[in-house]
């Protein structure tokens, strides 16, 4: 199992000097994704800051951008940064795609899975030389001229991760993507008995195993070096969780744990703006099972324990920072193999 760092910054010309300190701590992968900056302006100042550590979108918006787009940004990110470029796409939620890009909503995961196919297609009629050619219900691609073509490149195979939460966008995944990212939103419980067998019926489909698909969880910690900290730490993510809860989307997550009722009134709550009273429907029990809390080294020993044998690769749902207790935290996590 790989441990990875996520990037946040509020300067996305941070993103070099950051990637550059979480290739020196030795993490596996630095995620950048899609919040307030575009990841894609970031992604190529970590590449150029770094030789060794991957560096992905975790994850990086589909459908505000044409598959085209996805793969002209790709490509060339992949061959700045030597091979080491893993593209990680989401779907997002209805009302940001409609509401806040103008773009039209259309049945999630055939979308998603249209994508996929047709970056793919883009990538390989560059590599081969063969005429682009994709036809689907949501893209049809039949235009590469010479002039418009980058050409092919030493490493022209980029794994495509995408974002999956509910079953079936984690079965479109399982059938055409080379990894799932899952939602911090989760607990182990919900990824044993519901992403990985999703997952696995996708791979299925498309004659693989679930162990071809990667599985990348983003983790709530609560943690720091002293209690303060970790107390302090706790409270955030019980708003963000509260704020997550809210979305229709992560009910069937709340639902396994007899929490559908907590979704309802965090989703009336939000409805009315009432943001203050919300982390107040977010237990103590809830926590426990959403959110790994403790010192630098009880979180590294912790994301172990929980999670080895579960998915492939974990990160903390927290931005890379200056403070040691990252490299705490990795010697816990692998001194534990």
């Amino acid at each position: 199992m790989r441990i990875d760092a996520e990037l946040m910054v509020e300067n996305p010309g941070d993103a070099g000097d950051v990637a550059s300190r979480v290739e020196q701590v030795g993490f596996d992968c630095l995620w950048i994704n899609e919040t307030k900056h575009d990841p894609f302006v970031q992604l190529p100042l970590a590449a150029m800051a770094t030789k060794k550590v991957k560096v992905g979108t975790a994850i990086a918006l589909a459908f505000t951008r044409s598959p085209t787009a996805l793969a002209y940004t790709a490509w060339d990110i992949q061959r700045a940064s030597s091979g080491r470029l893993i593209l990680g796409l989401g779907s997002q939620v209805r009302g940001h795609i409609e509401r806040r890009f103008g773009v039209r909503w259309e049945a999630p995961a055939a979308k998603m899975r249209e994508v996929v196919m047709a970056v793919r297609a883009v990538w390989h009629s560059w590599q081969s030389g063969d005429p682009l050619l994709f036809e689907g219900k949501f893209f049809k691609l039949s235009l590469m001229t010479p002039f418009f073509s980058p050409g092919p490149i030493r490493y022209p195979t980029i794994p495509i991760y995408v974002a999956g939460v509910n079953r079936l966008m984690c079965r479109t995944a399982g059938e055409v993507a080379d990894g799932v990212h899952i939602h911090p939103l989760h607990t182990v419980r919900y990824i044993r008995e519901s992403v990985r067998p999703a997952v696995e019926a996708g791979a299925r489909k498309s004659g693989r195993r679930l162990s071809d698909v990667e599985l990348a969880a983003s983790v709530f910690a609560a943690t720091g070096s002293t209690r303060e900290q970790i107390s302090q730490a706790r409270e955030a993510h019980r708003a963000q969780v509260a704020f997550y809860a809210s979305t229709r989307t992560y009910r069937p997550l709340m639902e396994m744990h007899g929490w559908g009722d907590i979704c309802d009134r965090l989703r009336d709550l939000s409805l009315n703006g009432e943001w203050r009273k919300m982390p107040g429907e977010v237990t103590d029990d809830m926590l426990s099972e959403l959110v790994i809390e403790g010192r630098w080294e009880e979180v590294g020993l912790e994301l172990r324990r929980r999670y080895a044998g579960l998915v492939d690769r974990v990160r903390l749902y927290r931005p890379f920072d200056a403070d040691r207790g990252w490299e705490v935290l990795l010697a816990a996590f692998r001194g534990g193999r």
